[in-house]
């Protein structure tokens, strides 16, 4: 795990990278939309739009999330980090609600009014293609980034652009389907962008709700908390641990708890051990780690 500095450069280097990903999709999506009357490739032109968005929410939120502890933040700024995830979250739902409509929208004047629509060209169908083809490598170069510096909404954005991945690939399907049958099937264009919003609003609400769990201080996962009591098992003359408690802010976890050790022992002792508890927790979690251990003697 890199240092904090570190950690931050490289995260608005990859966040930077898929930035220009996404501006120059979003330039051809808007241009292959119009020009090949495809409603379907204009809505994913959209959330390529709001992916491009996201990528300053996570810029932004990382610079102030960064910020060493000070008096109005002693448990440091990681909690901007999980608004940034929520905020990611929030703006998927109205773009897959905005998608949903409009293709909804499309398909009831077609069948209710009978209108007509025309049948998009193959130009569409292509961009989304390479648009499947782009945000699928960014989505699998991000998430593993994320994953390594320890960056929820870093992962959380990498999903964004699997989100938008999946977008076109109901796009392609929809357009691909309506340039092969003609006009008569263009109806399958709006339609693919209906399937669309349906994955959209999927992981909007996982992102939300992960994101939501840690506002509300949500203990650690029951394995975090297993593997904590055995690291205090593993350490000699300490026993009884109890009063466990546990959460995250952003990267970091916060733990504290009470240990029983022999009561005989001197202070120095039990500073001692309750240190090497400390250096053995963060081995596990992170050197940021918060830890908390009230020593309590042994009855």
């Amino acid at each position: 795990m890199p240092d904090a500095k570190t950690r931050e450069k490289e995260i608005v280097r990859i966040t930077i990278i898929g930035s220009i990903v996404n501006a120059v999709l979003v330039v051809a999506k808007f241009i292959a939309g119009i020009v090949g009357h495809s409603s379907a490739m204009i809505a994913d032109a959209v959330h390529s739009l709001s992916d491009f968005l996201t990528d300053f929410v996570v810029i932004i939120m990382l610079k102030i999330s960064s910020k060493p502890i000070d008096d109005d933040h002693k448990y440091g700024h990681g909690k901007f980090e999980t608004l940034a995830t929520t905020i990611i979250g929030l703006l998927l739902i109205f773009v897959g609600f905005g998608i949903l409509y409009g293709g909804a929208e499309k398909v009831y004047g077609v069948l209710v009014h009978g209108k007509t629509l025309v049948a998009p060209s193959w130009l569409a169908f292509w961009v989304a293609i390479i648009s499947v083809i782009s945000k699928e490598g960014i989505y699998q170069y991000t998430v593993i980034k994320g994953k390594h510096l320890n960056s929820e909404a870093m992962i959380a954005n990498a999903w964004h652009h699997r989100s938008d991945a999946l977008s076109s690939i109901g796009t392609s399907i929809g357009i691909g389907a309506a340039c092969l049958l003609g006009d008569k099937w263009a109806i399958l264009d709006p339609i693919a962008a209906i399937i669309v919003s349906y994955f959209i609003l999927k992981i909007a609400i996982q992102l939300i709700k992960t994101s939501v769990s840690q506002l509300l201080e949500k203990s650690l996962p029951k394995q975090d908390e297993d593997k904590i009591e055995q690291i205090i098992s593993s350490c000699e003359g300490v026993s009884q641990m109890h009063h466990l408690r546990t959460r995250q802010i952003g990267s970091n976890h916060v733990i504290s708890m009470h240990v029983r050790m022999d009561g005989s022992m001197s202070l120095m002792e039990s500073h001692d051990k309750a240190t090497e508890i400390e250096h053995k927790i963060r081995e596990s979690f992170g050197k940021d780690t918060i830890i908390n251990i009230h020593v309590e003697p042994l009855k």
